[in-house]
């Protein structure tokens, strides 16, 4: 049972004894009795000054419990703060309805009874957990006690007739009372709902919020892993894409057997250490769609990315381990043997990078190209090739002029110039080994056929102006015509392959005492002037038929004009070399 039920019982227990005595009042008529019953009312008196120090009791307890409500948690204390200030408004409006209500009473002898006992009920309802308020409780239950044993022995006695309105009018007042302390313990019960659930649920949001800050703590390490992760995972396929060692010089010799998959081939680059992941290259070449790799021996370097070894090994290796290639030599078409000997000074396959020099040098390749000892070898390993090669005295300046071929040529660091030259030579035996018969067949030699094609190959551009130009230099043989070409007079001047002008190409000395003067010489000069291309070589062993005798270039158009006589010719050359003398312009030979 609460506190609050017991004051209930406390005051409806206060309320019976005051009807019994005004009913024992009523039972008696005798004068005499009410002034015996005079000391039964002193008591009440006393009993009223009793309770006056029980609301003063309880005006204490209010204040113990203002002070135990600030050491509670911030939320409670504010619910709880004003569940007190509206209780004391209640009480205060339900004290001064008591009051008006006691003021209006007919009996003098228990107004301040009866308002003071409201106020006390009212206090101690608000106080029920004060331990002074209790001791107070018993002190008026002992006070209670009393007044009903008075009550009892003076049962006999009477009080005047009025006070049965009275004691109406009192019923009255004590049910107020009542409904007034119901309502205030419903309104009680209410706040102590709403500040539970209020608690509730601010514990219920503490909850929720601390699990959100859980789940997300939760989420962000999750992403935070997977960024990582994939941050981790690009980085180590992107240094795998890499070189292994891009200062590295060394070259790794490596076999890929026949049959070889993808997944076993970059297993065995990993093993020799030319790539760092085995399955990196396996994915990298699905993407790209390299499947086509070939079988053999590669020599492949750890300064090679992995793009770079992938389309290496897509070219095909060889039958046998092989020597590393250090780098490359390329032979443009049409360069004299000096200028092939400044170009193998040059790696072709050096980056920007690296050091773009070759372990050659032009004083050594030239030396070597003029050292008859080695001419003489060349000659025995090639005689196809080199049988009507120009004698020392035949007035060549170079007697290997025009038999290397233009192409692009591997070395390796055994490599030496004198092999170097022989590579050249090789490739030109190749490639003229299907003409052999054909130039016999012609009474051609193959000198006769390379120094043609050397004019050729700088006179006309596409396939058919040099099958043309050869045509018109063969009708010019044939009726016993110079060649008329001022590419052998530059050659003989040192001036072919350099830039020239138009001026100076139109008054080139054609008196110059050289048997490269073709203007002054009938034939073919002793020997070619450069290197040309196989399609020089094609158009001079294959020339078209034709009547022509002369022919002039546009140097500006690249077109070339042919005529079948000499009138016709000059014509060409006054409007397409004469007209153009007053221009500055330049040409390159």
């Amino acid at each position: 049972m609460t506190e609050n039920s017991q004051d209930k019982e406390k005051a409806l227990s206060f309320k019976d004894k005051i009807l019994s005595e005004l009913a024992a009042a009523n039972g008696t008529q005798n004068h005499s009795a009410q002034q015996e019953a005079q000391p039964l009312l002193d008591k009440e008196m006393e009993l009223a000054e009793s309770l006056e120090s029980l609301v003063s009791a309880v005006e204490k307890s209010h204040e113990v419990l203002e002070k135990e409500t600030s050491v509670e948690e911030e939320s409670v204390k504010l619910q709880v703060e004003e569940a007190t200030e509206q209780e004391k408004l209640e009480v205060d409006n339900q004290a001064d309805v008591l009051e008006n209500i006691v003021r209006n009473s007919t009996i003098s002898e228990t107004p301040s009874s009866v308002e003071r006992l409201a106020q006390t009920e009212l206090a101690k309802s608000a106080s029920a957990e004060s331990e002074e308020v209790q001791s107070s409780a018993v002190q008026s239950r002992t006070y209670q006690t009393e007044s009903v044993a008075a009550t009892s022995e003076t049962k006999d006695l009477g009080l005047p007739e009025s006070s049965t309105t009275d004691k109406q009018q009192i019923e009255k007042d004590f049910s107020a009372v009542e409904q007034t302390l119901s309502r205030r313990d419903v309104g009680h019960g209410k706040k102590r709902s709403r500040a539970a659930r209020t608690n509730g649920s601010a514990k219920k949001k503490r909850k929720n919020g601390l699990a959100n800050r859980i789940v997300m703590t939760v989420l962000v390490i999750v992403l935070l892993g997977l960024g990582v992760t994939g941050l981790v995972g690009y980085n180590y396929v992107n240094s795998a894409l890499k070189p292994m060692d891009a200062s590295s010089t060394e070259y790794v010799t490596v076999e890929i057997p026949a049959g070889s998959s993808t997944k076993q081939i970059g297993e065995i680059l990993e093993k020799k250490g030319l790539i760092k992941n085995a399955q990196v290259f396996n994915l990298y070449s699905k993407f790209r769609s390299y499947g086509n790799y070939q079988s053999g021996y590669y020599n492949l370097q750890k300064s090679m990315d992995l793009d770079t070894i992938a389309k290496q090994l897509q070219e095909g290796g060889t039958d046998t381990p092989q020597p590393p290639v250090l780098g490359k030599i390329t032979i443009p078409e049409g360069y004299t043997l000096e200028q092939i000997a400044e170009t193998v000074t040059v790696n072709a396959a050096a980056t920007a990078n690296k050091n773009t020099k070759t372990p050659f040098s032009k004083e050594e390749f030239l030396n070597k190209a003029q050292d008859e000892d080695f001419i003489a070898k060349m000659v025995a390993k090639y005689p196809q090739l080199l049988a009507t090669l120009p004698s020392k005295d035949s007035g060549v300046k170079y007697r290997l002029e025009g038999y290397l071929f233009p192409a692009t040529y591997e070395y390796g660091k055994e490599t030496t110039v004198e092999e170097l030259i022989d590579q050249m030579l090789a490739a030109m035996n190749t490639n003229l080994s299907q003409y052999y018969s054909t130039l016999e067949s012609k009474n051609l030699t193959v000198n006769d056929v390379l120094t043609l094609a050397s004019l050729v190959e700088k006179e006309g551009s596409t396939d058919q102006d040099r099958k043309d130009i050869a045509s018109v230099f063969y009708n010019r043989l044939n009726q016993n015509m110079p060649l008329q070409s001022n590419i052998a007079l530059l050659y003989a001047q040192g001036k072919l392959g350099q830039k020239t002008t138009l001026k100076e190409d139109a008054e080139i000395d054609t008196n110059l005492d050289s048997p490269y003067n073709v203007y002054k010489k009938q034939g073919l000069m002793p020997g070619p002037v450069d290197s040309p291309s196989l399609s020089a070589i094609e158009a001079t062993i294959n020339p078209s038929k034709t009547e022509y005798l002369y022919f002039v270039a546009n140097v500006e158009t690249g077109a070339v004009y042919f005529a079948n006589t000499y009138e016709e010719h000059a014509k060409n050359v006054e409007e397409h070399v004469n007209s153009k003398l007053n221009q500055s312009g330049e040409s390159s030979n």
